[in-house]
């Protein structure tokens, strides 16, 4: 199962794992820039956040990778002083929901600094939060929190679907973007192992096209980037269907003419979405096409999200809480032969099931 795009083909590439992109990225941060420091329940433990900063704490010292007491907002009101006398905070939340407890200091004070005082200060600083799934986390361990950061002028949200993007934004990142970044990444990811290269046009901070296709538009964030990789694979393979996917991987900056540029060319639209539809990401999505045209669409849009609930603990129900890669399948083949296709769908129905026979490289 190979799932490479048809752009950023990779030469004289290496296989780099999520986690180790990671690692690799943060590892370069501290060596390239010594006022650059990590903080964050667990990134000096053994397990390092999941491996992405495993080893760093005895490599640069707990002066400068150290944990803290479970106190987001406190920890990210002295990761924004750090930032404000010109210090760069990596600060890392093992899970999305509990940078909900440092909001005041993100929302009110990180993001509005240049607003407030016309320019003359800025906070520049990476906020790293992990998506939690398909662990039975929970209703408080599984949010993506993707559209709540994107709605606050000042914010720069990213979310990497893979290890080039990592390599390719972290850096333009640490090298002084002006203001916050919040990074989503998810945990699903960490494990995966992609192919990754030094490519003449790195991954922006904005979105791209993840794979050309003329008949079908899918735009889609993180993770569900890989399954509608997969899942062009399969219709690919199955009926000759081309499917075109846009990475939207910066929520708060896309390019939006970019996609209304891709669904004016196949006139059918799949947003596949991390979090829940309401409000959210696949909502902007379909605001900002019927902006520019609201001719480019030949039919309805087919969204994917989360169900309409908290996420569910017990496994069995978590894994029908997800859209699955027979419902990503079904959603791309309904919009291009309709409801009544007629296609033998994949009996995949849990995300983690072809991650755990498959894990790249991608």
């Amino acid at each position: 199962m190979s799932v490479t795009a048809k752009k950023h083909q990779p030469t004289q590439s290496r296989v780099l794992s999520y986690a180790g992109a990671l690692l690799e990225t943060m590892d370069g941060a501290l060596a390239a820039h010594p006022n650059t420091f990590i903080m964050g329940q667990g990134v000096d433990d053994f397990k390092g956040i999941f491996g992405s900063t495993t080893g760093l704490a005895d490599k640069y010292g707990a002066k400068r990778v150290f944990d803290v007491p479970l106190m987001e907002e406190g920890m990210t009101g002295v990761a924004i002083g750090a930032s404000l006398v010109g210090d760069y905070p990596i600060t890392t939340h093992i899970r999305a929901d509990f940078a909900f407890l440092a909001m005041n200091q993100i929302i009110n004070l990180a993001s509005k600094y240049r607003y407030m005082f016309g320019g003359i200060m800025s906070c520049p600083m990476l906020i790293r939060v992990i998506v939690g799934r398909s662990w039975g986390q929970g209703a408080q361990h599984s949010q993506s929190p993707q559209a709540t950061f994107a709605h606050y002028p000042g914010l720069t949200v990213v979310m990497p679907s893979t290890s080039q993007a990592i390599v390719d934004m972290y850096p333009q990142i640490i090298n002084r973007h002006p203001g916050p970044v919040v990074s989503i990444e998810h945990r699903l990811l960490y494990n995966l192992d992609f192919s990754v290269s030094a490519s003449a046009k790195p991954i922006p901070l904005t979105s791209y096209v993840a794979r050309e296709g003329r008949d079908v538009t899918v735009v889609a964030t993180s993770v569900m980037v890989l399954e509608a990789m997969r899942a062009a694979q399969y219709v690919s393979n199955k009926v000759g269907i081309d499917v075109e996917i846009i990475d939207l991987n910066s929520i708060s900056h896309p390019d939006w003419d970019l996609v209304a540029n891709s669904v004016r060319k196949t006139g059918k639209l799949v947003i596949a979405d991390t979090s829940w539809l309401e409000y959210g990401v696949a909502a902007e999505v379909c605001r900002q096409l019927m902006l520019r045209d609201p001719t480019v669409l030949r039919q309805p849009p087919a969204m994917l999200g989360m169900a309409t609930a908290p996420c569910p603990t017990a496994k069995s129900l978590e894994d029908i809480y997800y859209p699955s890669q027979h419902e990503t399948v079904d959603a791309i083949l309904t919009q291009v032969r309709g409801a009544a296709h007629g296609i033998e769908l994949p009996v995949e129905r849990s995300m983690t099931e072809g991650y755990k026979r498959f894990r790249g490289p991608f």
